[in-house]
């Protein structure tokens, strides 16, 4: 399998594995108050670069059939895409790795939840939501699969070994 091949269908795995666990988990997945358990897979471009397309398309799909608005679909979805950006930089150090998701999700998703949806929560307190809800998500699930991954890496990323760290 060539490398490019490779990374496509790592990128679409990732994206199938974002819609169904958004999906699956949608009542806790949409709204002012979420905890997103697909988000615990931002963590996976520590691994590879083919998390990053393969997370902003699943967020992207997660978002149309899950009924959000345009607004959301986008920015959401730019927000996890910022989110798997940042996770690859910092790599380096698995404690820093989960903090762009949060950063992101929490500085995009209250505007959209306030200004696209017209929720009547003062914005600091949808930001508070947003940051607790992907804390759990990215830094407990998120750390906890990346110790698992960790583990099994070389089964698993085998075609990306020289990226792995």
């Amino acid at each position: 399998m060539s490398k490019n091949t490779l990374l496509i269908t790592q990128a679409a795995a990732i994206g199938a594995v974002y819609v169904v666990l958004t999906l699956v988990f949608a009542p806790i997945s949409y709204g002012e108050v979420q905890i997103r358990i697909s988000e615990a897979l931002t963590i996976l471009p520590f691994f590879t670069p083919a998390a990053i397309p393969g997370l902003f398309v699943g967020c992207l799909i997660a978002n149309f059939i899950g009924g959000a608005i345009l607004p959301d679909i986008v920015f959401g979805s730019i927000a996890t895409l910022i989110g798997a950006a940042g996770t690859y930089l910092l790599r380096q150090n698995r404690f820093l790795a989960p903090l762009p998701p949060i950063i992101s999700n929490t500085l995009i998703v209250p505007l959209v939840l306030k200004y696209g949806y017209g929720l009547p929560l003062p914005l600091p307190l949808i930001m508070v939501f947003i940051a607790a809800g992907e804390f759990i998500s990215c830094y407990v699930l998120g750390e906890f699969l990346l110790t698992l991954l960790l583990k099994y890496k070389t089964l698993i990323f085998a075609g990306n070994a020289n990226r792995i760290h």
